[in-house]
């Protein structure tokens, strides 16, 4: 735990280096942007995760992608974006994260979200429950992260009044149809955008109820999240299924989710 939370920071750090200068952005086969950033970001991070226990494996947006047959086997491994919501990242809007989740089985069991250019910083683990940690780079006793952070949600006040977020860079149609329908069951609903798997904290946080995602996303843009969520009492399942999104699959794109606290 103590090695990821080191791990996002020191790569958040070197991302602020290239945050603050004139950089070049490349596209990758499907046109999503890459910046040296992402890649220097996944060094750090892979490099402190071996160094820690190099038996894990880690499953990186900027490394390499094993075929599910050399995947199948693992038990538990390290699920990672070096640098989520890099469009917030180029329009340098602050709303971009590092995610790091540790994945058992199928099941995210801790996540860390780490905002640099906010210096917040975002845990949960599967039994100690979810944290906010303000300036997090300062911060020097994660031993005692779950006893001295700001435990989520921050609030589980009940009220007729409903806040659902969204992205900042999607918005689609089901989306709206979404808010819409809430629209008829609740006094009031007020939309939140916001970029990254920022989105997911503030459900855990509770300042949003509903984050449905009805656009591509894959295993790596979740799996921290998802596991904060979960550890403030939340839930992120799959909108067809309803059942919890599970990891390490052979497609490693997700279905479309639904992230809800406790409200």
């Amino acid at each position: 735990m103590q090695t990821a939370i080191n791990a996002a920071i020191e790569a958040g750090k070197e991302i602020m280096k290239i945050y603050q200068t004139d950089f070049n952005v490349a596209y990758k086969e499907d046109e999503s942007p890459l910046t040296i950033a992402d890649e220097r970001a996944h060094y750090i991070i892979k490099t402190k995760l071996e160094q820690k226990d190099p038996h894990v494996p880690i499953l990186s947006e900027e490394g390499n992608h094993l075929s599910y047959d050399k995947r199948a086997s693992w038990k538990t491994f390290w699920l990672v974006d070096p640098l989520d919501g890099t469009k917030e990242f180029i329009k340098k809007n602050g709303e971009f994260t590092v995610n790091i989740a540790l994945i058992e089985g199928e099941t995210p069991i801790f996540g860390v979200i780490y905002a640099p250019a906010m210096d917040v910083l975002y845990a949960g683990d599967k039994e100690k429950g979810a944290v906010k940690i303000e300036k997090a780079s300062q911060n020097k006793n994660w031993d005692t992260l779950f006893e001295h952070g700001t435990a989520l949600p921050l609030s589980t006040q009940k009220d007729q009044k409903v806040s659902v977020v969204a992205s900042r860079s999607h918005m689609s149609e089901e989306t709206k149809q979404f808010i819409q329908k809430l629209e008829k069951e609740y006094d009031e609903v007020e939309t939140i955008s916001a970029g990254s798997s920022l989105k997911l904290c503030l459900v855990a946080e509770g300042k949003a109820d509903f984050y449905p995602r009805y656009a591509p996303t894959m295993e790596w843009d979740t799996g921290a999240g998802h596991a904060i969520v979960e550890a403030a009492g939340g839930i992120v399942t799959n909108v067809e299924e309803k059942k919890p999104l599970v990891y390490n699959k052979k497609e490693l794109k997700n279905p479309w989710f639904l992230a809800q606290n406790k409200k």
